[in-house]
């Protein structure tokens, strides 16, 4: 069918009952395709277009040789950082609830394997009992009381690999939660970064912006100041004061932002907001080395664990195809008892009251109006889905590390500018403040050379935190590492 199963059967079941019983006693056998494993896509790059600011000589490149850290996000540089995200993986409810769910997926396992050995009961059984005339004819007998109790053993012969299939089926699916595990502390890691790196970022701005409060002060003490002196009018004190008062209503927002961070880092960590001392995160408490760890993409899906998660749920689906196709044959069992029996309690131990029984069973569907068959072909079904989506947590894969690529190769190539835009605005604003004392200028000219200053300057902490961003979604992208006690514990399931 594809290269990721190996056979659509491994024996075929003979439809006589002898031969089914002598290939239950001399071999068994496996119905439905194998699982073998999905290749990696076979491709060099990420983008179709050239990373020019990504491989200047200035800035952050890229390195497919580095190897990739012990924790992703200590590229970063921040032990504010490293300690909140440890104690997000430590205490996020969304978290234990994936832990749960893999130990779930465990002890199903268990009750899998469970079905391919003999199941040993024991029955006790007290009565009594008056049967009629008609039941013995002439004879009578009288009511009595009947006591039993002994084990009993069963056994369904899996000679098709029924349970097999269902064992294999559940092995996948843990493992499946298992990397979801992985995948929901990986992204929970990322949302700790990114809320931090919102929080430094609105911060930064709001010191900014703060700065800018301040020059608008100064420039309306030098307008009332020309004012009392002569050398300005009310329009021009009006205008220094609508620039005060319009730079105001920048700091709200800024400041909101900065709460939602806040609180957003507080429910991560599995805290109410306000019960935990949220980390004061700055801007320039953050640094990206020069070179970067860039995965290749044949090495992208053998890292990333979404990835990984659905390639087991495809081993799940080709195991359940197994199971279905192995309830098209009859079911071959056996089952034995042996007990105690008595009508009196106190001999019911006796070794003469000993009775035993051996019973053979086979079970086969005759008629059920192609229910069978119909689970079987949407087991099929299911498995097409299951590739599909593999498939499509691939692209999607590739899609993410190329967005992020490129959005850290503009955002490399916007920070050049806004660097350059920011010293050329402040020279013009200190030139503009001069030629104004001198008499030279008009108000106007200062607030628009104060405007333009402002907007560099905020542009550039904007520019800032967004490559400190891009550069976190890259190393999600290419699956980051984790601490070495999350990753056992959320990989214990494959």
């Amino acid at each position: 069918m594809s290269s990721w199963i190996r056979s659509t059967a491994r024996c075929t079941a003979a439809p006589a009952a002898a031969a089914l019983a002598a290939a239950a006693l001399l071999s068994g056998c496996v119905v439905g395709p194998s699982f073998t494993g999905v290749k990696a896509p076979q491709t060099a790059r990420y983008t179709s277009a050239p990373l020019s600011n990504l491989t200047a000589a200035e800035g952050v490149t890229l390195d497919s040789a580095l190897p990739p850290p012990a924790q992703w996000w200590s590229v970063l540089d921040s032990p504010q950082l490293d300690v909140t995200i440890r104690a997000a993986l430590a205490g996020n409810r969304d978290l234990a609830a994936a832990r749960a769910r893999l130990a779930q997926a465990q002890e199903l396992i268990g009750v899998a394997e469970a079905a391919e050995y003999p199941n040993v009961d024991i029955d006790g059984t007290a009565g009594r009992v008056k049967y009629g005339p008609a039941f013995l004819g002439p004879e009578k007998l009288p009511p009595f009381t009947f006591y039993s109790v002994g084990p009993s053993v069963s056994y369904t012969f899996d000679y098709l690999g029924g349970a097999h299939r269902s064992v294999e089926q559940q092995r996948a699916l843990a493992q499946s939660q298992g990397e979801q595990l992985q995948a929901a502390a990986l992204a929970l890691s990322g949302n700790v970064a990114m809320q931090a790196l919102l929080a430094a970022s609105a911060r930064s701005q709001i010191d900014t912006l703060q700065a800018v409060l301040n020059d608008d002060r100064r420039n309306l003490q030098l307008v009332q100041d020309a004012f009392t002196a002569g050398g300005a009018t009310r329009v021009d004190i009006l205008n220094a004061q609508s620039q005060l008062t319009t730079d105001q209503t920048l700091m709200p927002p800024l400041r909101r932002e900065l709460s939602l961070a806040v609180d957003a880092l507080a429910l991560l960590v599995g805290r109410p907001p306000a019960d935990w001392p949220a980390p004061s995160f700055q801007l320039d408490q953050f640094h990206l080395p020069p070179q970067l760890p860039l995965s290749l993409p044949s090495e992208l899906a053998h890292r990333r664990p979404d990835i990984a998660a659905a390639e087991a749920r495809l081993h799940a689906a080709t195991a359940a195809v197994g199971v279905a196709s192995a309830n098209l044959y009859p079911q071959i069992s056996l089952s034995g008892n042996a007990s105690f029996e008595s009508t009196a309690l106190r001999s019911l131990f006796n070794i003469g009251g000993i009775g035993a029984g051996v019973t053979a069973g086979l079970t086969a569907p005759l008629f059920d109006h192609g229910a069978l068959r119909a689970k079987q072909r949407a087991a099929v079904d299911e498995m097409h889905a299951a590739l599909a989506d593999y498939q499509q947590a691939v692209l999607g894969a590739f899609r993410q590390v190329a967005d992020a690529l490129q959005g850290l190769d503009h955002d490399q190539e916007l920070l050049q500018s806004e660097r350059s835009a920011l010293a050329t605005s402040t020279q013009n604003l200190d030139l503009t403040r001069q030629s104004y004392a001198a008499g030279n200028s008009g108000v106007l000219q200062v607030l628009d050379a104060q405007r333009q200053n402002q907007q560099a300057r905020l542009g550039l902490v904007r520019a800032q935190a967004q490559r400190l961003q891009d550069a976190v979604q890259l190393l999600l992208a290419l699956g980051g590492d984790l601490p070495a006690s999350q990753a056992a514990a959320a990989g214990s399931g494959a």
